[in-house]
């Protein structure tokens, strides 16, 4: 039998931080290593274009972030990685699917709603609030079976649901019907406290930042207001260094939060024991980092390798596609 399909991908916004490993690449990796799936990895550069027009540097960001997911384990060999602008059969399934769905359907999407006051958006596009069919094409272009995504993107699986079942009922069997694969921590909150961690925000910690770099920024992180002295009674559930903690002190969190809780554990020393771990674990990613940096044409090859599989797959399924609708 033919191992089950994953697509995911991530926007090109350059060098990644450690949100995006714990919130995807972590799991990508852990799926490919599964030997249960078949993972195509998409590098999102159209989707750029729904919040930020400016492209001038988006090749230069789209190495960097292939360098980061090489230098976290995915290999190349397993999983294609590629340019959805490269594909442009991804531009032909988005408008057949353009006319399967509503725009009042769009408009419920909790997600699209969360980005427009996160963004304080006051006028939409046609391109943002159609994100999620564009989504839709990249998934089952490849004929996705399974989508690692967090619990905030649940919905854009639905719609793509939604659109593969529709095409089916009208023209024939073509898709299946992606399920989400949801990740253990979808998203890490900022070193300032926010609820995410976000480069524009300035409050990331990078996955090629060196250790007294995640040692400062550390230092300077938020915590809980309440907790002024070393003494004072803390309250994890609050802190950012805690959810920390738990991704990378995993083997001492009780211990940690018994310490907090008590206010036996000073915040100083919280974060010095968080940022031992944290640069620990990004010691040898930092190494291979370094290796691809260096091989910018072994990194370019792969991604017109993977280029050549993924654009191989796609027409596949757009004469697919073409067949059931007697047209093309």
């Amino acid at each position: 039998m033919a191992k089950k399909r994953i697509l995911s991908g991530m926007r090109p916004t350059g060098k990644l931080h450690i949100g995006h490993y714990v919130g995807a690449l972590e799991n990508w990796v852990k799926l490919e290593k599964s030997g249960e799936y078949e993972s195509f990895h998409l590098i999102a550069d159209y989707h750029v274009l729904t919040t930020d027009l400016d492209t001038s540097n988006i090749y230069e960001y789209s190495i960097d972030m292939l360098i980061d997911w090489l230098a976290c384990g995915l290999n190349p060999e397993k999983s294609p990685m590629f340019r959805q602008s490269k594909i442009k059969e991804h531009t032909e399934l988005y408008l057949l699917f353009t006319m399967l769905i509503t725009k009042a359907r769009l408009e419920r999407n909790p997600t699209l709603k969360e980005q427009v006051r996160d963004l304080e958006l006051e006028n939409l596009t046609f391109g943002h609030l159609g994100y999620p069919v564009l989504q839709a094409a990249d998934i089952l272009l490849y004929k996705g079976n399974a989508v690692p995504v967090g619990e905030d993107q649940v919905p854009h699986v639905e719609i793509t649901r939604d659109l593969a079942r529709k095409f089916n009922l009208q023209y024939g069997e073509v898709f299946p019907e992606p399920e989400p694969v949801l990740t253990k921590f979808s998203r890490l909150p900022g070193l300032d406290g926010q609820a995410k961690m976000s480069k524009s925000l300035n409050n990331t910690i990078l996955l090629s930042d060196d250790a007294e770099t995640v040692k400062q920024r550390l230092r300077k992180a938020v915590t809980d207001p309440l907790k002024v002295r070393k003494n004072d009674p803390g309250r994890p559930e609050v802190c950012a260094i805690f959810t920390y903690q738990q991704r990378f002190n995993e083997e001492s969190i009780q211990e940690i939060e018994t310490g907090c809780r008590s206010g036996a554990l000073g915040c100083v020393e919280c974060k010095l024991k968080c940022a031992d771990k944290m640069n620990l674990f990004l010691g040898p990613i930092i190494e291979k980092r370094k290796y691809y940096e260096e091989r910018i044409d072994e990194v370019k090859d792969i991604l017109a390798a993977g280029e050549q599989k993924a654009k191989q797959v796609a027409e596949a399924t757009m004469n697919e596609v073409h067949n059931k609708m007697k047209i093309g």
